[in-house]
């Protein structure tokens, strides 16, 4: 949203002012090389990678030392003032956020120091993220922001007391946000706890053994996953028969997520003829073959039916199931495990991009238990799944309305200045 095309009905004592006349805009400085100006640290110095924009505040920092302020002749900057980027890709809106206490800044980043008998940091945070920046071109593909016209931006600002309510309530909803990532990342940390107990213990006290994986109930059997599955690569195509129309085709992109299944939203169509060979079925695993992070190298996910046929890509392997004594379930969680991804991608290939092949994958060690005990342990991760999709979703609603409520308070659409703060809950 432009700020300048804010809405002004019922917005009288709202004033127009210039950036520069409610804040000081500068540059930091550069940022010391060498270890020497590390040793011994105690003075925050903020770069561009210490904050991403999800939290009002910067929340990483390098420590550099006495020699280095002198030596570089630093500036510190109070605490409060708003950093964001001011050159390279990292220009977006979202990047913007306070300094938690006095820092030292790298020259990358601009820096506004609020007047704060003129404006709330807090205020002008959150005005700054609804505000386009003009950029340029410094002769390279790289856009930058120029310090003087930063100064010259028109904005809208209510009178004092009405900026600190809406920055309460802008607040409010991002506490009740960061709320939902602490349990969305304790319901994970939770996830893996449980699945690395669920797949050396199981369901049940039993005697165990030792084997490749460390110790397994003892009725268990392992084998390596080339004797239980089929693996096959996928399609090749060119650029040119790939489009919105001919068969749907399972890409990488497909691959990334929380929940056990493929992705099949905004899949794209491969214009060619397909064998029946290369379709898929219900309960095939997919995995990763190639990917341009080591991270993402051999990720496993489970397809489920659709209405028309569907293939794969050739940047992913298919594995199929041989027996119907393995629940494909089962066997998609634990191809997700800490032991089988540490494995996969500690072994992977790296050329420009990070990859495994049938071999490779073939020789994994799989546990193979009695196959109710298999659908109990997946039952039971399938629920924990569940679980960190409601609060993703409840996450995301929040974050909705966080946007539609900044945009509607910086455009004066919703007024608080008569708003009892006391009686406000997001939760």
């Amino acid at each position: 949203m432009e700020i300048q095309q804010a809405r002004e009905n019922g917005t009288e004592d709202w004033e127009r002012v210039r950036l520069k006349e409610i804040c000081r805009v500068e540059s930091g400085g550069n940022a010391p090389q060498g270890e020497e100006y590390f040793k011994d640290g105690k003075h925050p110095f903020v770069r561009v990678q210490h904050f991403d924009g999800t939290r009002n505040y910067v929340d990483r920092w390098d420590l550099i030392n006495d020699k280095a302020v002198k030596d570089y002749r630093l500036k510190p900057f109070p605490r409060g003032s708003i950093v964001f980027p001011k050159s390279g890709a990292s220009i977006r809106l979202e990047k913007r956020a306070m300094l938690p206490f006095d820092c030292f800044v790298v020259s990358h980043l601009a820096v506004l120091t609020p007047n704060r008998n003129r404006v709330d940091s807090e205020f002008l945070l959150y005005l700054l993220k609804t505000v386009k920046l003009a950029s340029r071109s410094g002769g390279t593909t790289l856009p930058y922001l120029n310090l003087s016209n930063i100064e010259e931006l028109l904005v809208l600002i209510p009178p004092l007391a009405e900026q600190r309510k809406i920055a309460f309530v802008l607040s409010k909803i991002q506490q009740a946000i960061e709320q939902q990532d602490k349990i969305i990342e304790a319901t994970k940390n939770l996830k893996r706890s449980l699945m690395q107990k669920l797949f050396t213990e199981g369901t049940r006290r039993k005697e165990q053994k030792e084997s490749e994986l460390g110790l397994i109930p003892e009725d268990w059997q392992l084998l390596k996953l080339k004797d239980v599955c089929d693996l096959k690569n996928g399609i090749n195509f060119t650029r040119e028969q790939k489009g919105n129309t001919g068969m749907l085709t399972v890409d990488v992109l497909n691959m990334y997520n929380e929940g056990l299944y493929v992705n099949l939203q905004n899949l794209y169509r491969v214009n060619k003829k397909i064998p029946d060979e290369y379709l898929l079925r219900k309960g095939d695993i997919l995995f990763v073959r190639s990917s341009l992070k080591k991270e993402g190298v051999g990720w496993a996910c489970l397809f489920k039916d659709v209405n028309e046929p569907v293939t794969f890509c050739g940047f992913i392997i298919r594995a199929r199931l041989k027996s119907p004594n393995i629940f494909p379930e089962f066997l998609a969680y634990f191809l997700r495990s800490i032991i089988v991804r540490e494995k996969l991608i500690s072994s992977s290939g790296k050329v420009t991009i990070t990859n495994v092949n049938q071999g490779m994958l073939g020789t994994l060690a799989i546990p193979i238990p009695p196959l109710h005990e298999q659908r109990e342990i997946a039952n039971t991760l399938s629920l924990i799944d569940k679980k960190i999709e409601i609060e993703e979703r409840r996450k995301a609603t929040l974050e909705q309305l966080f946007k539609t409520t900044l945009n509607k308070l910086m455009t004066g659409e919703i007024r608080v200045k008569d708003l009892d703060l006391g009686v406000i809950n997001v939760s």
